[in-house]
């Protein structure tokens, strides 16, 4: 039953979605040949928009879809340690989104994810551009922590994110932020971010008397030349989180096998989380790298932390693209299409990797984890690529694995 209902709140979410993007269209067709100020226009960019000729009223709607692939190999050891695990196959992400502006200072986002088999609450979020202080937004969205966590997982460089940014960061959750950018420039220097929270499940929910998150980002570009083919980006992030119980764990960087360290359940008062990160961009090559450290206020401090350290490099000659604004990495554009009649290539990506994860600090000890991971993105076009990645995933004084994926991935 409880499936049924689910289906139907997808298929409603759907209809609802195409419904609207049909009115839309005939609303854009019906203009006059002289729009008026607050006719809509309808037009492609990465994905369907549509806008007033003044900008005051802005909609989109869009999408993604990652079909992932995973074989995994693992010693005895490490299989008797935490169990057998099994190659598949999975839609990572599945996702519908609306969001736009109102009157030229609300905004708004409403995303759902489809994979897994119920409708999960990403995004649900309005707020105010125009205020006081930069800009404020409340509703269920992601905290401001880390760099590749706020890098949109259309734009991140491997299939999954690193060890340390699974175990520890926040990702999403209820409440309110102000955020803003600033030493004026254009693009901005400097981005900052400062919320209140509180914890929520995959539909937004949650309960704790006096339980909340204080959570705040800070990031710099000291240096930003030829629309980010050269740049340096540093920020920190650092979050106190209230209340517990508490648990870190995480997956060896694939999202189809089990977690190879976790904590387990552990009685804690409050968490502090303190993140740096930085990332370097010379043309085609990039590096990236992330260090977070946690403490967990139990009867004796337990401390854990993490860290990882990236390259890539375009073989065609593009650069990662950087979002100013978001303190965050974006779109890639190919320099040419892929197209096998017009000769068009698309932009080619290897990539490199290591991560190391300590859980072992805590009453019940968690594990070390280690990963090295190569990886091959190919982009066909800004909204579609395919990924594959090698990882050799290593528990400390337990055992090694060998996983091989695959993604195809589109969006809009």
């Amino acid at each position: 039953m409880e499936r049924q209902i689910n289906m139907l709140g997808k298929l409603s979410f759907t209809a609802i979605v195409f419904v609207m993007i049909v009115s839309l269209n005939a609303w854009a067709e019906a203009a006059s040949p002289t729009p008026a100020p607050t006719d809509f226009r309808a037009f492609w960019k990465d994905g369907l928009r549509y806008e007033t000729e003044d900008k005051n009223f802005t909609l989109k709607f869009g999408g993604r879809i990652m079909n992932d692939w995973a074989w995994m190999s693992e010693d005895a050891a490490l299989r008797a340690d935490v169990g057998n695990q099994e190659d598949g196959t999975e839609f990572r992400r599945a996702r519908l989104y609306t969001s736009g502006q109102i009157y030229g200072n609300v905004e708004y986002k409403l995303q759902f994810d489809f994979a897994g088999g119920d409708a999960d609450l990403k995004d649900a979020y309005l707020g105010l551009k125009d205020f006081p202080v930069g800009s404020i937004r409340a509703g269920h969205f992601k905290e401001p922590f880390g760099l590749e966590e706020l890098t949109s997982s259309k734009y991140i460089t491997f299939l999954e994110r690193a060890l340390p940014m699974e175990a520890f960061a926040p990702s999403r959750n209820t409440g309110v932020m102000l955020y803003g950018s600033a030493l004026a420039a254009s693009p901005p220097r400097m981005t900052w971010a400062a919320g209140v929270f509180r914890d929520t499940d995959d539909y937004g929910e949650g309960q704790a008397d006096g339980a909340y998150n204080f959570t705040g980002r800070l990031t710099f570009l000291p240096r930003n030349e030829n629309d980010g083919a050269s740049l340096v980006h540093v920020g920190a992030s650092y979050s106190h989180r209230s209340g517990g119980p508490r648990r870190f764990r995480s997956r060896p960087e694939a999202h189809l096998f089990d977690r190879f360290v976790d904590t387990g359940t552990f009685a804690s008062t409050s968490a502090d989380l303190v993140g740096l990160e930085a990332a370097w961009v010379a043309g085609p090559l990039s590096i990236q790298g992330e260090y977070v450290f946690a403490n967990a206020e139990v009867a004796s401090q337990a401390n854990f932390d993490g860290y990882y350290i990236q390259a890539s490099y375009f073989l065609t000659g593009e650069h990662r693209k950087y979002k100013p604004s978001a303190g965050a990495f974006d779109r890639v554009k190919p320099k040419e299409n892929f197209g096998f009649s017009k000769g068009g290539r698309g932009a080619w990506e290897i990539a490199a990797r290591y991560s190391a994860l300590d859980l072992n600090d805590s009453p019940t000890p968690g594990g070390k984890l280690s990963n090295i991971t190569a990886g091959l993105n190919w982009h066909l076009n800004p909204n579609m690529r395919m990924m594959w990645n090698y990882v050799h995933a290593d528990k400390d004084a337990v055992g090694n694995a060998d996983i091989l994926m695959m993604r195809l991935q589109i969006d809009f």
